[in-house]
């Protein structure tokens, strides 16, 4: 399970019109247990590219970094835990429509 300690979202703007729906990126700062082989000394958080299109959330791009230096961590979430930051960003996306 992860724990999200804190986190940022941000809608990103297509001025030409290109991408269906709207995208939001959002910056998920996580605690990893030291026994873990996630944890990092310097802190991770994963950059999330979530989408929402007529009604429809899709995860559709996450990667993971080192919190002190940006460094991106060639790693991949286990299956629930995509699915578990995938439910996170649902249920905090407020949308402006």
């Amino acid at each position: 399970m992860l724990t999200i300690t804190e986190y940022t979202v941000e809608e990103i703007k297509d001025p030409f019109g290109i991408i269906e729906g709207n995208r939001y990126e959002f910056l998920l700062y996580i605690d990893v247990p030291e026994d873990d082989e996630l944890y990092n000394e310097k802190g991770i958080y994963i950059k999330v590219l979530f989408g929402l299109n007529n009604g429809e959330s899709k995860l559709i791009k996450y990667d993971l970094f080192e919190t002190e230096t940006n460094n991106y961590l060639d790693f991949d979430l286990e299956e629930d835990e995509e699915k578990e930051v995938f439910e996170f960003c649902k249920s905090h996306l407020t949308t402006e429509d």
